[in-house]
């Protein structure tokens, strides 16, 4: 597995095409701009990797690409998933996997974009087959985790340096989640990881990796600019269509940025604004998530 990480580059500049292009970014950050370039420049197909633009029925509210995107160059595995279902990062590994192969053996390199942290490690790292915890040992670290979180990592220091060493103290799900696998299994977590790299999906590609991350204030501009042009495309009219279908609110496609707020104004419990408003923050705290995620769980990679 090799990258190419930076600032893009015309095709003639490039050492030579990539089997895969990876860009990933927070929402609003004009990485679907970006894969739309890429693929255009290398002959490829844009392929989604956003966990919410997978489903039908909300084009606007989860920014998928327009008519006119769809027009500049190939895209794939965008609104496919009925809103009925839930789906899970495996399902879409197996599915990125199928595309991956078919463009591959076309001649055609995959521009992977989207926001989903988890489907990018799925890509690079494959999926880990790790033994669920004992229920005791869960409740034990779990409990642990409660009562003295401050102690957690010395106690993955004992027992798996290895982990403790690429862990900050303070992320304590992580530290009581490698306990638990430790203790359970005898290994370390970052064994099982290693060994689901070794068979993960382009193990043996050649990659180019861009992080698109704008300026903080940049970025909650374009968040806000987008979520009002949402609006105006007729974002509401997605979300009474889809309370229409009466869903449950477990479902992820109902908890969507945008849908809960903007529901609660359709039902008559919030004025508009305040939907707009609170869906705006919403995004804007999501871009943050997402923003820390990619720089803390990929490095490396972007």
């Amino acid at each position: 597995m090799s990258f190419t990480v930076g600032p893009v580059r015309e095709e003639a500049e490039l050492a030579g095409r990539p089997d895969v292009v990876l860009i990933a970014g927070p929402t609003a950050s004009g990485k679907s701009a970006l894969a739309i370039a890429r693929a255009r420049a290398l002959g490829g197909v844009v392929v989604n990797a956003d966990s919410m633009q997978v489903y039908d029925g909300l084009r606007i509210v989860t920014a998928r690409p327009d008519h006119d995107d769809l027009a500049a160059v190939p895209h794939m595995l965008y609104g496919h998933v009925p809103p009925e279902r839930s789906h899970s990062v495996a399902r879409w590994l197996e599915e990125a996997s199928r595309v991956y192969g078919q463009l591959r053996e076309e001649g055609r390199v995959p521009v992977f974009v989207g926001g989903t942290g988890l489907y990018f490690a799925a890509l690079v790292k494959g999926i880990s087959d790790i033994p669920e915890p004992a229920a005791e040992i869960r409740r034990y670290w779990r409990q642990r985790g409660l009562e003295a979180p401050q102690g957690l990592h010395m106690a993955l220091q004992k027992r798996d340096p290895e982990a403790a060493a690429l862990l900050r103290p303070s992320d304590v799900q992580r530290i009581i989640r490698a306990l638990e696998v430790f203790d359970t299994t005898g290994k370390s977590i970052h064994q099982f990881h290693r060994e689901s790299a070794d068979h993960s999906l382009l193990a043996s590609a050649s990659i180019e990796a861009h992080l698109v991350s704008p300026p903080r204030a940049e970025l909650h501009a374009r968040i806000n600019q987008r979520f009002d042009m949402m609006m105006a495309a007729g974002a509401l009219g997605e979300v009474e269509m889809l309370l229409e279908r009466d869903l449950p609110d477990s479902l992820p496609v109902m908890k969507a940025i945008g849908v809960p707020h903007l529901s609660e104004y359709i039902r008559g419990k919030m004025p508009l604004n305040t939907a707009i408003e609170r869906s705006k923050a919403a995004s804007r705290q999501y871009a943050k998530r997402q923003s820390t995620w990619f720089r803390h769980q990929l490095t490396g990679l972007f």
